[in-house]
């Protein structure tokens, strides 16, 4: 019996040992990071980003909001204003005009206002309003076109400037190197490039699609033009 309880004894004291020798080794979770974590430590460069996503964004709505506007007219716009002209009431298209108030009836509205003078001459007012117009419409594309070609460009930047420090840091720490002292360079310099794309691809998208709004727009205004001129040669045809 008395052995018995000294192999327990022993059993148990063994059992005890290798728990201490060998504790269990609960799994750790790595932590989740979130964009906001990965954008701080993307260093300045990111705020860069930023403000250059802010305008390009500002950029976008307004002039989709602006150029829309300027799309939308009367589907029997030029039948009214041919009415007017062969009833002779030049002044009751005048005001039709101002009150649609659209780039194309601001081009009519200055044709209207050259009769009586020779048919280059009136294409002529009305192409120069036109291209006023167009102007108008473009507002902030160039601003667009360059956000588009330029944040990849600063992402790369915030690229180099990163593997600078990454570097400068391993350089510094001599042979005690810890990857803890790279990482901060490191994360600087790949979502600077990340952040410099995403900004750079949505820019781009933007303008092109802004582009195909006031595309369409001019598309308008030459059709609109096209049918004044011809108003006004029809009495020549008769």
């Amino acid at each position: 019996m008395n052995l018995l309880i000294m192999l327990a004894q022993v059993g148990t004291n063994l059992a005890d040992s290798l728990a201490t020798e060998n504790p269990i080794l609960t799994p750790v979770t790595p932590e989740k990071m979130n964009m906001l974590d990965m954008a701080i430590k993307g260093g300045w460069i990111m705020i860069v980003l930023a403000v250059l996503s802010v305008i390009c964004f500002y950029i976008l709505f307004e002039r989709i909001y602006v150029i829309r506007k300027a799309g939308k007219e009367d589907p029997d716009f030029m039948d009214r204003i041919k009415d007017y002209m062969l009833s002779g009431e030049i002044k009751s298209a005048l005001n039709y005009c101002e009150r649609v108030n659209t780039p194309s009836a601001r081009m009519i509205e200055k044709g209207i206002n050259r009769l009586g003078r020779p048919v280059n001459d009136i294409q002529a007012a009305i192409e120069n309003v036109g291209n006023m117009e167009v102007a108008k419409l473009e507002k902030g594309l160039t601003i667009m076109a360059t956000i588009s070609g330029g944040a990849p460009m600063i992402g790369f930047l915030g690229t180099v400037t990163g593997m600078v420090r990454a570097f400068y840091e391993m350089a510094s720490a001599g042979n005690n190197i810890d990857i803890t002292v790279l990482s901060g360079g490191i994360y600087e310099a790949m979502i600077t490039t990340v952040g410099g794309l995403i900004v750079g691809i949505i820019a781009m998208f933007a303008y092109n699609y802004l582009v195909t709004l006031v595309n369409g727009v001019v598309n308008k205004m030459e059709s609109k033009t096209m049918a004044f001129m011809d108003l006004l040669n029809e009495p020549a045809r008769k």
